[in-house]
């Protein structure tokens, strides 16, 4: 079964997904956050995934950072929706910053490297290769 990842913010929610065999995370697409519920309903009624993992927005310190408490509503949300997936929060710190350095190495033109919805997607799948390393 899959894994998913999710970037939450208040404008974009990029997502990321495992193979079925979980060896390799990829992009899968980027939500406004009013949509989640439904675009997750769709994708999980074709796919099993076992475990949501969701970015804790976190400062320097290791205290919550000013969106955590969007994050927690989403999480909420997502227990209340989706009760039989298990979530679990994985420090998020640094994965925006790490996306836009693996764009901007990429070789895309400055117009892709300025898309937001991207950075969000790629912040998505290393957050989820991040919990793929620990196991």
């Amino acid at each position: 079964m899959r894994v998913m990842a999710f970037d939450y913010g208040t404008k974009r929610i990029g997502i990321a997904v495992t193979d079925p065999l979980q060896i390799i995370a990829t992009g899968l697409d980027t939500i406004h956050p009013m949509h989640i519920i439904d675009y997750l309903k769709k994708y999980l009624f074709t796919e099993q995934v076992e475990r949501f993992i969701v970015g804790e927005p976190k400062q320097m310190d290791n205290t919550p950072s000013q969106s955590a408490i969007h994050v927690k509503g989403f999480v909420n949300l997502l227990k209340k929706t989706f009760p039989e997936i298990p979530i679990e929060m994985l420090d998020e710190r640094f994965t925006s910053k790490m996306a836009s350095a693996t764009i901007a190495q990429s070789g895309m033109n400055k117009k892709h490297r300025q898309n937001k919805e991207l950075v969000d997607t790629i912040s998505a799948v290393i957050l989820l290769q991040s919990w793929m390393e620990k196991l």
